[in-house]
């Protein structure tokens, strides 16, 4: 797969994961219909619900997020989501391939805490996302509550 180690996603990737940057997440689309050649197609500091609004229904698109959730009054965490976007136009052979593909993406981008696969963008509530992060983290101050 092309394109996922080129230095603009890795400066994106390593601005995410910086705590003195206000990036909080990339976003990476095929170059064209056919191949596996990806890019940066965008980055941001608006959170989850920014990427959420940049995602394509006729593409597949990998999104690598920052998300801050405090468990308590005295505790903030940060966690990393990776998602795996397939839009509910995609064609069907680029869909087939997404399960080889996104494994390359996840060697590149691969501190993150959960996977989201997601195929409509009700499989990205925040809320929904952060109880996962709780349960995935181990310390649930929330008794899974979100």
């Amino acid at each position: 797969m092309s394109g996922i180690d080129s230095p603009d996603v890795l400066a994106a990737y390593d601005a995410v994961r910086s705590d003195k940057d206000a990036t909080n997440w990339l976003l990476l689309s095929y170059a064209s219909a056919v191949g596996d050649k990806l890019v940066l197609s965008g980055t941001g500091s608006g959170g989850l619900s920014e990427v959420v609004s940049k995602l394509d229904d006729s593409q597949v698109n990998y999104a690598y997020v920052r998300v801050e959730y405090n468990n308590d009054s005295e505790s903030k965490r940060v966690k990393f989501i990776l998602i795996v976007w397939i839009g509910e136009s995609v064609k069907v052979m680029r869909k087939a391939r997404v399960s080889i593909e996104s494994s390359n993406v996840k060697k590149v981008l691969s501190h993150h805490s959960i996977t989201v696969d997601a195929r409509d963008r009700g499989d990205l509530d925040e809320k929904d996302i952060v109880t996962r992060l709780r349960r995935a983290g181990g310390a649930d101050y929330n008794g899974g509550r979100g």
